[in-house]
């Protein structure tokens, strides 16, 4: 039986999108430190090592083996006073914005670290995740989508609690860090998300000049990337374009699923509606930043978009959502690790539609390698098509446009990046669908002999497989064909290729 999946959608991803972002939260010339007023870069804070605790392991500890991975976890303190700002002057869509310090307080969060075991193996790079509190606890979605890249190429990956949410709980069950475990958090202290900024600004100065013990053991970092997902990243948009002028910290920026307006700098909910709309990254900046948006974004994001240039390049990419079955399947065995009953759930209606489990996580390995080299003096990642997530194709139901990796260049399924929520949580249009096509009957004959005034008339023409691809040889090479394309184009790894023809072989496709 096919499972629908139509809806209005622009209504449905301003409606997903709108419930995430909103949980948390004249051209001026390039950001510079009000005299007198701003330091010229940020606080060092002191490091210390936190008490073993109730649990006896990180909040957010990784559920599967990192050690057969070559690879270590371990937490770590960061105390000392941390600096908010305010707008100084005019904001305009054009992100050159200029900031002031409005106060100063107290703080004392965490680091949740990830390194190569062997120092050999650490290729240089830092990427520091600015973790997400959509769901009032603190997860690492770009962790999960980036993994395999992580991992496999031998970078050090750190979380940072940048928000208040996170260390003293909102609405949630489980109260913050501090109220999971009191032993082990309880002298943490978070003034609120004014001071987000800086406390994320001072922990990567922690990790390349830390005081008291090192976070990354002893590793020489050479690149330091700032990353963030949905919430966060539109708080790596403000950062980016108002606190990384001052702070000098970054040396790239990894945005990821942000919409076309960023949080406001003063932590409060309310100022969002000051913020300039579109919400544009700066193109002055002398680092880059590479925006990676999916299927579910595009339609509430494309306000904000702009011509790609030498510091700022734009990613688009077809068949892939905000949430997907990748990111669920790795990452809920953490969350559950920590939070058990209380862990976030997309919570889909009994009998809709199974998530996208489209290409979002090849993507993102792409991004992290390209972005890596490019903040290292290598060349510019490759641009990509707009996506058009309203226009699809009436055979494969796939959106026309943007960047089109394998699984949409040679479908199998339709992908899309929005979903019918009627009956579902708030976060469950965040995850897109999956429509598998069915092999065994021919839906194209069927549509050619509905009546189009008939309630049941197919929206689309479903392809059949087999028509498709006549030879599993054929749909191979067809995949082979469009893997290879995408490395060359830029858009996906060799090594993520490999896995995809391998997968394609051992598939019963075609014929």
């Amino acid at each position: 039986m096919r499972i629908s999946v139509r809806l209005p959608r622009r209504w449905a991803t301003a409606t997903a999108l709108g419930a995430v972002l909103l949980t948390t939260l004249l051209g001026t010339p390039p950001a510079q430190a009000d005299p007198g007023s701003l330091a010229a870069k940020a606080a060092n804070p002191t490091v210390s090592i936190p008490p073993t605790g109730s649990h006896g392991f990180p909040f957010l500890a990784a559920a599967e083996d990192l050690g057969s991975f070559g690879y270590t976890e371990s937490e770590y303190f960061i105390a000392g006073t941390a600096t908010s700002y305010a707008k100084s002057g005019l904001w305009g869509s054009d992100g050159r914005w200029n900031v002031r310090t409005s106060g100063r307080a107290a703080y004392k969060s965490r680091l949740l670290v990830r390194r190569p075991a062997d120092a050999a193996r650490f290729n240089g790079t830092v990427v520091v995740e600015w973790l997400n509190v959509s769901g009032q606890l603190e997860l690492s979605p770009d962790y999960w989508f980036a993994r395999d890249e992580l991992l496999r190429k031998g970078y050090a990956w750190v979380g940072v609690s940048a928000q208040a949410v996170g260390v003293n709980g909102g609405l949630g069950e489980i109260k913050g860090l501090k109220g999971w475990d009191p032993a082990r958090y309880g002298s943490l202290v978070h003034p609120g998300d004014a001071f987000a900024y800086d406390i994320f600004s001072q922990a990567g100065q922690a990790l390349r000049t830390p005081d008291g013990p090192d976070p990354l053991g002893g590793l020489t970092v050479e690149t330091l990337l700032a990353d963030g997902e949905s919430q966060s990243a539109g708080l790596m948009t403000t950062y980016a374009n108002a606190v990384q002028p001052v702070s000098g910290v970054y040396d790239g920026f990894m945005v990821h699923s942000n919409s076309a307006l960023a949080a406001p700098i003063s932590g409060d909910l309310g100022d969002i509606l000051l913020m300039p709309y579109p919400s544009r990254i700066r193109t002055d900046l002398p680092v880059p930043t590479l925006v990676v948006l999916t299927e579910t974004d595009v339609p509430g994001a494309s306000a904000a978009r702009q011509p790609d240039t030498d510091r700022v390049v734009r990613w688009e990419v077809a068949g892939t959502a905000h949430g997907d079955q990748w990111a669920y399947d790795l990452g809920q065995p953490t969350v559950i690790k920590s939070a058990g009953t209380a862990a976030p759930q997309p919570d889909c209606a009994a009998g809709s539609a199974p998530y996208n489990d489209g290409p979002g996580h090849y993507a993102m390995n792409a991004a992290l390698h390209h972005l890596a080299g490019w903040a290292r003096g290598g060349p510019r990642p490759a641009s990509g098509a707009l996506l058009n997530a309203d226009l699809r194709d009436p055979a494969t139901g796939l959106a026309a446009g943007g960047i089109r990796l394998p699984d949409v260049a040679v479908p199998t399924r339709t992908l899309t990046g929005a979903r019918d929520t009627s009956g579902s949580g708030v976060f469950c249009g965040l995850y897109g669908a999956r429509d598998p096509w069915n092999a065994d009957t021919d839906p194209w004959d069927r549509h050619d002999a509905a009546d189009p005034s008939d309630p049941a008339f197919p929206p689309r023409a479903e392809p059949v497989l087999s028509r498709l691809y006549p030879t599993h040889e054929e749909y191979v090479g067809k995949v082979r064909a469009a893997a290879q394309a995408s490395v060359s184009a830029g858009h996906l790894l060799p090594q993520d290729a490999t896995t995809i023809v391998t997968t394609a072989q051992e598939s019963g496709i075609g014929g």
